[in-house]
């Protein structure tokens, strides 16, 4: 069985300075203050394959994140009640589904991309995440933006 990711909440001094330079980085790019990813990794003082290796990997962690909007893919097997069960985990957790698209399966393995609303009342999301990620049949899970 496939190792499944986990989350963790790190103080800043824990985090190794190459992936605080991939979070400067990706701020620069989102922000248009730099028009490339070589400008942006230039201007933090890191190598393009440092920020791609890592970009999808950190992001920055708000206390202020309920409101805020939370997308993920996520690739699954083609099974009856999987994306009921899937939608049950969210709903339990407290958060609110904005919008759902699956793509039609292809050899059985079916792309979900989700956005979640993330509620003043919605209980832990890593664990919410986590929770998903422990379903049999979920293959991959990935944050795609928290706004």
């Amino acid at each position: 069985m496939e190792d499944k990711t986990k989350y963790f909440v790190l103080k800043k001094k824990a985090v190794p300075e190459v992936l605080l330079k991939v979070v400067e980085a990706k701020k620069l790019i989102e922000s248009g203050r730099a028009e490339s990813v070589q400008e942006a990794t230039d201007s933090v003082g890191i190598s393009r394959s440092s920020f791609y290796k890592y970009k999808d990997d950190i992001f920055p962690f708000h206390d202020n994140a309920k409101g805020k909007t939370i997308t993920m893919v996520i690739q699954m097997d083609d099974e009856p009640g999987l994306l009921s069960l899937v939608l049950q985990i969210v709903a339990d957790f407290h958060a609110n589904i904005l919008t759902i698209h699956q793509s039609i399966p292809v050899n059985g393995i079916a792309s979900l991309t989700l956005s979640v609303d993330v509620l003043p009342d919605t209980k832990n999301v890593s664990y919410m995440v986590e929770s998903i990620e422990q379903q049999e049949g979920v293959h991959y899970l990935k944050i795609l933006a928290r706004e």
